[in-house]
């Protein structure tokens, strides 16, 4: 019998604490937007290794339920890689399908620990309700495999351009539906007809890097990689779209000090876009808080022009209190901007030396350690976490017959709310 994590909602930006109402996004009448935290009832972390996948690090997910999983985030030393650049300390935290080192993401995107997190902080409340998703294609599909297996109402919203992302090694369940905005698109006007569809009754937002269970459900990342290596590392990689992983693998890290086993340093966020869709990276090399301005038409021809088009989040939780730009200056943290050709190349050099494909996003933060290296950003022998946030789908897919999830209905950029509010009260799940 498993009984829920005991845990406090804690306001990043006043320090204001309070029980979670069951579906708690933020903090009501406070003067300025902040994220929130669980704060846990266990300061230390006990893994529980007869918990199944995710679930053996549930002192520290905000859920209240188990649902089937075998799947996981796994850390192990690299060799071959670390051994070409030169590192004497260089951890990978694979997050997708390696069935030799036990990676059992059938999704292969490290999106899992996301969905696994979020459906088991669904409460019964909730159960007759219809979750609503939006994303660039891999949150889609990993939200959209956990949902079938578990029989849980969802709606995805994602850029028609992106479905070929919904990928399946069987037909799903009915529960799950997806619309698409028209060809052209970008995940922010995905974002916007998923608000849109949420004014509905009965259709709520799953609530992006505003939902702790997102977060913590990410952090895995980080509680596998400190938990394996023995220490918090000196460098955490990875590519980022909204940022949400990153500030996630930030929250563990304090938590880990707060643990007092691990040691007390912070590991320094080190993180990347995808060139030349670049706000985040434009902001952070000005030294703003604030994102700088991008024009919306060629924001979705930068975004339809890189190779990774999972980060491609032209609203991220950046400049939030709590969020990536807090994250970054509270770690001394670095920005990188990756070609698509740096990327396909540290691709290529991954799946040569470490035995397995990654996705084109892994591939951005591999090229962005490779340019840390080249320009004597870290040094050879610290511990260094790369976050591979996706990887062996074609490893998957070998010897597979794939099945795609089809769009029950196409929308224009400009569908009017009157529209969409009509469609969704036909749809039946």
């Amino acid at each position: 019998m498993f009984n829920p994590t005991e845990y406090k909602i804690k306001s990043v930006a006043t320090g204001n604490v309070c029980d979670d109402s069951g579906w708690m996004l933020d903090f009501k009448g406070e003067e300025k937007p902040s994220l929130i935290r669980a704060d846990y009832a266990k300061k230390q972390l006990q893994v529980k290794e007869e918990n199944n996948g995710l679930y053996c690090y549930a002192d520290w997910l905000p859920i209240k339920r188990q649902l089937q999983c075998d799947a996981k985030p796994i850390t192990y030393k690299s060799k071959a890689l670390a051994e070409k650049l030169g590192l004497s300390n260089l951890y990978i935290t694979f997050n997708g399908y390696y069935p030799e080192i036990g990676a059992n993401m059938r999704t292969c995107s490290f999106k899992e620990t996301e969905a696994y997190s979020i459906c088991a902080r669904l409460g019964e409340e909730k159960k007759d309700e219809v979750i609503v998703v939006s994303s660039a294609g891999n949150t889609a599909r990993a939200f959209a495999q956990v949902c079938s297996d578990n029989n849980i109402k969802l709606l995805l919203t994602i850029p028609e351009d992106n479905l070929s992302a919904l990928w399946f090694e069987k037909p799903l369940n009915p529960c799950v539906k997806v619309l698409a905005t028209k060809s052209g698109s970008d995940y922010f006007d995905a974002i916007n007809l998923g608000n849109i569809v949420c004014e509905v009754d009965g259709f709520f937002a799953e609530g992006g890097a505003k939902n702790i269970a997102r977060r913590d459900g990410m952090a895995t990342t980080m509680l596998s990689a400190v938990t394996f290596i023995g220490r918090i590392p000196d460098y955490y990689f990875q590519a980022v779209g909204s940022g949400t992983g990153a500030i996630a693998a930030w929250e563990a890290n304090l938590r880990f000090i707060e643990d007092g086993r691990y040691g007390n340093n912070k590991a320094r966020i080190f993180v990347s876009q995808n060139a030349p869709f670049l706000p985040m990276y434009e902001a952070w090399k000005q030294d703003s808080r604030d994102m700088l301005p991008y024009d919306n038409d060629q924001a979705r021809r930068d975004a339809n022009t890189v190779v990774a088009k999972v980060l491609t989040n032209r609203k991220p939780p950046y400049s939030i209190i709590g969020g990536l730009y807090d994250a970054m200056k509270d770690t001394d943290g670095d920005f990188f901007a990756v070609t698509n050709e740096e990327a396909d190349a540290a691709g290529r050099l991954f799946e040569e030396l470490e035995g397995i494909d990654i996705n084109p996003a892994a591939a951005v933060a591999t090229a962005s350690l490779i340019q840390a290296i080249d320009n004597n950003k870290v040094e050879k022998d610290a511990v260094i976490m790369l976050n591979i946030t996706g990887g062996g789908e074609k490893r998957f897919k070998e010897n597979k017959e794939i099945f795609y999830l089809k769009p029950t209905k196409v929308f224009d950029i400009n569908a009017s709310k009157e529209e969409i509010h009509g469609f969704l009260r036909t749809l039946e799940f």
